[in-house]
């Protein structure tokens, strides 16, 4: 068995301490929280523990947390108690608009065949246990998916949160596979596919790097925390300039009020009537059409027609899957 880190070991007397303060009906010693807490009962000395002690105590208040000092008993005014009042760090009531709601579910459901789905669900279940309605009857046919099947997303998405260096095999454009040694940055989804953005050591630049052409698994290099992501950092730059041309034009036609995501892109845009739009955007196969499906009745493929085709087979996939006809 590994033994405790010194992080972890702080973090759990800490967490200790907050618990024992929060739950107390009336100040507590010194003495009586070291009786109380094995990390301060472990102490060598009383010196080490006054130490100790007066270290957590600053801390603490350093991260907002009010802890209260007030003489336990008057006849001997140097015995003093120490408490955290739960009412000073309480979080109000939350709140969500219906819109800000279906907003929330909405992202939940998005995740729903991702890697962390769990998380996405768990989420939803302590917002209902908090008292916030929400509506499972939202229609569920074609609507956005983020999915994360590439072996490589666990391991890059951790690396990304803790500021950790990694090595991977890459597989390039032109088919030869080579070691990167990078410093990640962000993970962004660029149509359709995920893309790690992040500081190539060996190259000494910004790179972008698709997920699905990592091989093999992705290894560690170098502590936690050793880098910061630059201030200025903005992953679509990174990632657009890596992405793949496209292949020819697409037309569009999106109800007013619609598609966004898809108007981000276009060239050209002309009014057809007081409900519709026409765009045109680069066309990027495989990935237009899963834009264009996703909005369902409020978008019409027109051309090409392999754009047409397809998304008018992934539309009759999305109907097979709720029960309908094809």
């Amino acid at each position: 068995m590994s033994p405790v880190s010194p992080s972890a070991e702080k973090t759990e007397r800490l967490m200790n301490l907050i618990l024992a303060l929060t739950s107390a009906r009336r100040p507590v010693s010194k003495q009586k929280l070291r009786q109380a807490l094995p990390s301060y009962a472990a102490a060598a000395s009383d010196e080490a523990f006054d130490r100790m002690f007066e270290r957590d105590k600053d801390e603490l208040r350093e991260m907002g947390i009010p802890i209260t000092t007030t003489v336990i008993d008057v006849l001997f005014d140097d015995e003093v108690g120490y408490r955290i009042d739960s009412s000073e760090t309480a979080l109000p009531a939350i709140s969500f608009e219906p819109e800000e709601v279906a907003a929330l579910a909405l992202a939940a459901r998005a995740w729903s065949t991702a890697s962390i789905s769990g998380a996405a669900s768990a989420a939803l279940r302590k917002l209902r246990l908090a008292g916030v309605e929400i509506d499972d009857s939202m229609a569920a046919g074609v609507e956005p998916r983020i999915r994360t099947r590439e072996p490589a997303f666990e391991a890059v998405r951790a690396a990304v949160t803790a500021l950790q260096p990694i090595t991977f095999d890459y597989r390039k454009s032109e088919g030869t596979v080579d070691t990167r040694h990078v410093q990640p940055w962000a993970l962004k989804n660029w149509h359709g596919r995920w893309y790690l953005t992040g500081y190539d050591l060996e190259r000494q630049a910004e790179r972008a790097f698709r997920l699905s052409r990592f091989e093999g698994p992705v290894r560690k290099k170098g502590r936690a925390g050793g880098y910061s992501v630059p201030s200025g950092h903005v992953p679509e730059v990174a990632v657009g300039t890596s992405d793949p041309q496209p292949a020819g034009t697409a037309v569009v036609r999106l109800r007013h009020g619609r598609g966004g995501a898809l108007r981000r892109h276009a060239v050209t845009t002309r009014e057809v009537d007081d409900r519709w739009s026409e765009i045109e955007l680069p066309y990027r196969q495989g990935l237009t059409e899963s834009d264009v499906a996703a909005l369902g009745a409020h978008a019409v493929a027109v051309s090409p027609p392999e754009l047409v085709e397809r998304v008018r087979t992934a539309l009759a996939g999305a109907a097979v899957a709720n029960g309908g006809a094809a």
